[in-house]
C-alpha cells in the first residue's frame, strides 16, 4: 500500500482546536507564536480553514494576572453560547516567575462567534491555587465535565490531569478528581508532564488523549479509557495505557505530534485526528519561542476490539 505523506494544515499554529458546529461551519483557534491573542477563523471544510481570514476575539491585557503567554484556547459551544477557554499568566511585576498560569474563559452570545462581543468571564477556579492549563470542556449524559492539567506540590513533576463536573459553563462543581500524573518512562523526558487533554466518544467508550514530556522530540500522546456508562468521576473507572499511542516519526522527520483535538470529516462520521508537531529538531534559542510548531489533520482508525489507532503523525 502506498504511503501519503502529511503536509502541515496551517503553520505555526501550536495547540490546535478544530470545532465543527451544527451550521455546518468548521472553527479554528491555537496558540499563536505572540502567545498575544486568542485568534479564531472559520469555513465549510476542514481544508479551507489553511486560507480562511482570521478574527482576534480578544487580546491580552498590558499588565495584570492573564497578561502574558496566553496558550491553549480551545472554543466550545456550552449551554447555548460560545465559550474560549484558555491560559494565562500574571505580568512580571506581579511574580517572579514565568511559568504562574491560570485558567480563564470569554463568553459570546452571537451565533457566529467571529462577531459580537466577547465577555470575559474571569478565572475558572478549580480550588487548587497553582499552576494550570489545557482546558477541555464535554458533555456526557447531560453533564457538563471540565478536564485540565494542574501542578499538585505533593506530586513529582509539573503536571497531571484533573476531571470536575460544571455548575456553569466558567465554574466547576465540587473538587477537582486526579486522572493521571506523569509515571511511565515515556511520560517523564525532560519534563514531567501529562497536559493537553482532549476528549472522544465511540463503540461505548470515553476515551481522553494527552501529551506528556518535553515539547521537543520527546514530546507523544497517551491515552486513557473508560465505559461510557462508567461513573467518569472516578478514577478506578479510567485504564490508562502504558505505552504511547502517538509519538515521533525520525523516518520522516515529524517531531513531537501532541497537544491534539478531535473532529469529524464532512461526511459527520470519521474522526479526523488534530494536532501539532515541528518538523526539524535544531531549535535555536528558548524553546518556548520557537514558532515552528505547525498544525496537523490526518483521520484516526479503529482496530477489531473497537480502539483508535493512531497511527504514525506522518502518515494519512
Amino acid at each position: 500500500m502506498t504511503e501519503t505523506l502529511i503536509t502541515p494544515l496551517i503553520e505555526q499554529r501550536a495547540d490546535p482546536y478544530i470545532y465543527k458546529h451544527t451550521d455546518g461551519y468548521y472553527y479554528f483557534t491555537a496558540s499563536v507564536p505572540q502567545y498575544d491573542r486568542i485568534e479564531l477563523r472559520r469555513a465549510t471544510s476542514i481544508e479551507g480553514l489553511a486560507t480562511a481570514p482570521t478574527v482576534d476575539a480578544w487580546t491580552k491585557p498590558d499588565t495584570g494576572p492573564y497578561s502574558e503567554l496566553i496558550w491553549a484556547p480551545e472554543l466550545h459551544f456550552n449551554m447555548g453560547a460560545w465559550y474560549v477557554y484558555f491560559a494565562a499568566a500574571p505580568s512580571r511585576e506581579i511574580k517572579d516567575k514565568l511559568f504562574q498560569h491560570r485558567m480563564y474563559a470569554i463568553r459570546n452570545t452571537n451565533p457566529n462567534p467571529l462577531e459580537g462581543e466577547w465577555e470575559f468571564m474571569g478565572q475558572v477556579d478549580t480550588g487548587i491555587d497553582s499552576f494550570c492549563l489545557d482546558a477541555t470542556t464535554f458533555t456526557h449524559k447531560g453533564e457538563l465535565y471540565y478536564l485540565w492539567a494542574q501542578k499538585d506540590q505533593a506530586i513529582e513533576g509539573n503536571s497531571n490531569l484533573y476531571i470536575a463536573k460544571m455548575k456553569t459553563p466558567w465554574q466547576i462543581e465540587g473538587r477537582p478528581v486526579l486522572l493521571s500524573k506523569p509515571e511511565f518512562d515515556w511520560e517523564i523526558r525532560g519534563f514531567r508532564v501529562n497536559e493537553g487533554p482532549s476528549v472522544l466518544r465511540r463503540n461505548g467508550r470515553i476515551f481522553i488523549s494527552y501529551s506528556a514530556s518535553a515539547t521537543d522530540e520527546n514530546y507523544a500522546m497517551g491515552l486513557l479509557y473508560a465505559n461510557e456508562d462508567a461513573d467518569l468521576l472516578d478514577p478506578a473507572s479510567w485504564t490508562k495505557a502504558r505505552e504511547p499511542v502517538f509519538q515521533t516519526c525520525y523516518e520522516h522527520g515529524i517531531y513531537g505530534p501532541g497537544h491534539n483535538s478531535f473532529t469529524y470529516a464532512e461526511d459527520g462520521d470519521t474522526v479526523m485526528l488534530v494536532y501539532h508537531a515541528r518538523t526539524y529538531t535544531e531549535i535555536v534559542g528558548d524553546p518556548l519561542w520557537n514558532p515552528d510548531r505547525h498544525t496537523f489533520v490526518k483521520r484516526l482508525r479503529w482496530d477489531e476490539a473497537g480502539m483508535p489507532v493512531f497511527g504514525r503523525p506522518s502518515i494519512a
